[in-house]
């Protein structure tokens, strides 16, 4: 696949019939929906879910999103979603990239980004890190030269 950095944690996709809209395309929406689904399942791949969260009162919470739509996708398209964790300040920040490829021709459907903070579940203040969330994320953060090196 075409992907923008190395070792992508990659889920198949396929828009079924709810997926579709008035136009006969993948609705923007469901992207949005599987990104989310990308990142939990990435995020629980590396030891840390959902109750995890809950139990450390912690969370990595979206402070801003961004997704380039570049080609609609059709009922039934084999599809494959990337992410990756490219940036971190160690302490209350993540960046993390996403990329969809329609698998027939690897055509770039989506990229998008998510700008993450840690908060306190509880009161949705930002707090830093706490160290779990550090063993399980830091060790596939990519370095600077390889994440910068590859934006397309």
């Amino acid at each position: 696949m075409p992907w923008d950095y190395p070792q992508a944690f990659t889920l198949k996709r396929i828009p079924t019939v709810n997926d579709i809209d008035g136009l006969n395309h993948t609705n923007n929406a469901v992207y949005v929906q599987w990104c989310e689904a990308i990142g939990w399942a990435h995020s629980e791949q590396l030891g840390l879910s959902l109750a995890d969260y809950q139990r450390l009162n912690r969370a990595m919470a979206i402070r801003r999103a961004e997704y380039d739509y570049i080609l609609p996708t059709l009922l039934d398209e084999e599809l494959t979603l990337a992410t990756w964790l490219v940036a971190t300040d160690g302490k209350l920040t993540m960046e993390r990239r996403f990329q969809l490829v329609r698998d027939r021709d690897q055509a770039v459907i989506l990229r998008g980004r998510w700008d993450l903070v840690c908060i306190e579940v509880s009161s949705g203040k930002a707090r830093r890190m706490p160290t779990e969330f550090c063993a399980a994320y830091m060790p596939v953060v990519l370095h600077a030269e390889a994440a910068s090196s590859s934006i397309k």
